[in-house]
């Protein structure tokens, strides 16, 4: 449990990274969603553990323990702070692990630190290429919800966790977890900043990564989601995501919500492992989908 400087503001305070770095072997890097921080990862955390990984988790700027720093939210400053944790911590041939929006901060990593230090990556319920509909991404998100979204985070921001922890797991049949856990997730979003929660809407609105999924070569690649998406549907996302990069593995997990981290925990920690323990510029098992 410790604290990474990544950068003073303009006050000269420190804007500080909280992150995790448990165990010893294959290096793994986890990235959280959006309104969440690194708790989410606890089943994956474990199961890698009992594979022999060494275990890095980390909140966002403005997301958990780290600091909220005005004024910065924006990909390329979380590429930077990315970078700065592989530096600082002198880690190489990692498997770097994005989820949600942290699809978006890898990709970016990717194409603006020419993937340094990364051995093999995955995508789960990736933002990526972009979410919201438009001419090229038809089945995306329509920028009315994203009205909406915000609206409600100004009018009430608790009663908003309360709704994204019921979207997260939402599904077509009986509810997918307990409230318990919906409580589990609404305790992360507390956390978060108010204008951290906004940025991250504006930046699935004015973010196409397109451009930037052509600097992800020649590096083992895994892609999930679930075909049971609500948060980011998988025709506007996943499916275009594996697209994008032919040479990927697209895990489509049947029935899996958005929160496929606790609702198909063992699933995604198996792909993680199997993942990890492929060598570079090796081509993973075909495509279960």
């Amino acid at each position: 449990m410790s604290m990474l400087e990544v950068e003073t503001d303009m006050l000269g305070r420190p804007v500080e990274l909280y992150y995790e770095d448990v165990g010893y072997g294959f290096p793994v890097v986890l990235t959280n969603g959006w309104l969440l921080d690194h708790n989410m990862w606890e089943h994956q955390v474990a199961d890698l553990l009992d594979k022999g990984c060494r275990v890095i988790t980390y909140d966002r700027r403005g997301f958990g323990q780290s600091s909220q720093s005005q004024g910065s939210y924006n990909y390329n400053r979380f590429a930077d702070d990315l970078a700065l944790l592989l530096q600082g911590l002198d880690l190489n041939d990692v498997t770097l692990v994005g989820y949600s929006m942290g699809v978006g901060e890898v990709v970016r990593y990717m194409a603006r630190h020419l993937g340094q230090r990364v051995g093999r990556l995955a995508l789960v319920s990736g933002v990526a290429p972009s979410l919201v509909r438009s001419p090229t991404n038809p089945d995306g998100v329509d920028e009315s919800v994203l009205e909406k979204m915000e609206a409600d985070i100004r009018d009430d921001r608790y009663e908003f966790s309360s709704w994204f922890a019921d979207q997260l797991f939402e599904g077509d049949g009986e509810p997918a977890v307990s409230d318990a856990t919906k409580r589990w997730i609404q305790a992360q979003t507390r956390h978060v900043s108010t204008e951290g929660m906004l940025a991250g809407i504006q930046l699935c609105r004015e973010t196409d990564f397109t451009e930037e999924l052509r600097a992800i070569i020649n590096i083992p690649s895994l892609v999930v989601h679930g075909s049971n998406d609500h948060l980011a549907p998988i025709a506007a996302t996943g499916d275009r995501l594996a697209k994008a990069l032919p040479d990927s593995v697209y895990r489509v997990y049947d029935d899996a919500p958005h929160g496929l981290f606790v609702t198909h925990a063992q699933e995604l920690s198996s792909d993680l492992v199997e993942l990890v323990k492929t060598p570079p510029n090796v081509t993973l098992p075909a495509a279960r989908v």
